[in-house]
């Protein structure tokens, strides 16, 4: 899980903000550990992270690989979770996806089978940060890396690469919540909304 970002936008530490009775990098965390044996937060050197607490999973531990690449984006991300990771493929989200559907992990392992990774697109945009990616892939990350490209889904363009249509998807998420993240203190407000939860404090973040 992606939880390294600077929150510039949202200016509150996205991973800690409340979500209910858990924080967003809980919650998320919880759902995860539904679905993966191994669990990983991918955060920047020396950031702090909220207590962890993986309901269901009593006593699990939960590592964390470090980005040491300051400002390099999800892509030095993704390349050290696939750095740490044992198992052979990894499912990648950002830790401010608290409406991940569980199914929705499931499902794109399953669509991944035979493939290098599994990048889905939603209204012509990929979305990159909520795939599945196979450790084989991991040269090819670097060496985007290496040439200065940032952007996660330019590994959408490598062979052996599925890219999964929003109809594919559907049938385990019919409104495609998994996809929706929080990046500003609006976009919070929606995600506690569509949650059924008091929106009260994204207005304080909002009024910052």
């Amino acid at each position: 899980m992606l939880c390294g970002g600077a929150s510039r936008r949202m200016g509150a530490d996205k991973a800690s903000l409340p979500f209910g009775d858990e924080t967003l990098l809980s919650r998320v965390a919880r759902i995860l550990a539904t679905e993966v044996d191994e669990l990983w937060l991918v955060a920047r050197e020396g950031q702090r992270l909220p207590a962890l607490d993986v309901a269901g999973s009593p006593g699990r531990s939960v590592p964390v690989a470090r980005d040491p690449a300051e400002g390099l984006g999800p892509l030095a991300g993704v390349i050290a979770g696939l750095r740490a990771i044992q198992s052979e493929r990894a499912f990648v989200i950002s830790c401010d996806s608290p409406l991940l559907e569980p199914a929705l992990v499931a499902r794109l392992f399953e669509l991944a089978e035979g493939h290098r990774a599994a990048i889905p697109r939603i209204d012509g945009h990929l979305v990159p940060t909520t795939a599945v990616y196979s450790r084989s892939l991991l040269p090819a990350a670097e060496a985007l890396l290496a040439r200065g490209e940032l952007r996660p889904r330019l590994l959408a363009n490598e062979p052996g690469v599925l890219v999964v249509e929003a109809d594919e998807l559907r049938s385990v998420d019919p409104d495609l919540r998994s996809m929706r993240d929080c990046d500003t203190p609006e976009d919070y407000r929606d995600l506690l909304e569509r949650a059924g939860l008091d929106p009260g404090p994204s207005r304080m973040l909002a009024s910052e």
